[in-house]
């Protein structure tokens, strides 16, 4: 799997460089599909305009629908369950790059496994981009500072697709508990490996090799 976790979006020239690398080709020449599902699932976002905001791409401070896609669908996982996997799992097969939206990550957790989007992960050839929750999703345990969503399960476990857990939008003006001294104590809760990365900062991962790409700050925690 090739992977781009990132805190806010492709919001620099080496974020934007790595996403250009694992797709391997220009994003003018590459098509995408994004996910807003996560937000509807946060009190601070949606329903409501936040979702259209990010699908039509007015979202400036955190770039993702914005960047000049060949083409542009969106795939929202709370209708997949009620419709034939024949009418979208060929779509997601063909795109080349999930783009995922930030809200709650239990949320989004839930309906990748209904949806059945979960199941399908590993075998895709696109790259997959997350944004806050959109990437918290695919780690092991979100902790429990970021429970907001109550998942049926009770617990704060997500796909566990990476294994390391992501604190994001450190140092965030706008967001006082995410300080590095927040970072630290959540991270202490956790038992496996975990980094703490600012707006300008995602995680690449390819094969299960794991690079940092930041033009800002973070910080990796050990178990």
């Amino acid at each position: 799997m090739r992977l781009l976790l990132t805190s806010a979006g492709i919001r620099n020239p080496s974020i934007h460089d790595a996403l250009v690398g694992l797709l391997g080709k220009p994003i003018a020449d590459s098509s995408a599909l994004c996910i807003p599902t996560a937000m509807y699932g946060h009190p601070m976002v949606g329903p409501g305009p936040g979702v259209w905001k990010f699908i039509s791409g007015q979202e400036p401070g955190t770039p993702m629908c914005e960047l000049g896609w060949k083409s542009l669908g969106v795939l929202e996982l709370t209708a997949l369950p009620s419709i034939d996997r024949e009418r979208w799992v060929p779509m997601v097969q063909e795109t080349d790059v999930l783009l995922v939206a930030g809200g709650d990550a239990l949320y989004l957790g839930h309906w990748m496994r209904q949806s059945g989007l979960a199941d399908l992960l590993p075998s895709l050839r696109a790259v997959y981009v997350g944004l806050s929750a959109g990437s918290m999703v695919l780690t092991p345990r979100i902790g429990t500072d970021f429970v907001g969503w109550t998942s049926p399960t009770g617990g704060d476990e997500t796909l566990g697709v990476v294994d390391f857990s992501i604190f994001p939008h450190l140092d965030h003006e706008d967001l006082p508990d995410n300080s590095m001294a927040g970072a630290e104590r959540w991270a202490a809760g956790l038992k496996n490996p975990a980094y703490a990365i600012d707006d300008q900062t995602a995680i690449q991962v390819v094969d299960g090799v794991v690079d940092v790409v930041s033009e800002g700050h973070w910080k990796h925690f050990a178990p």
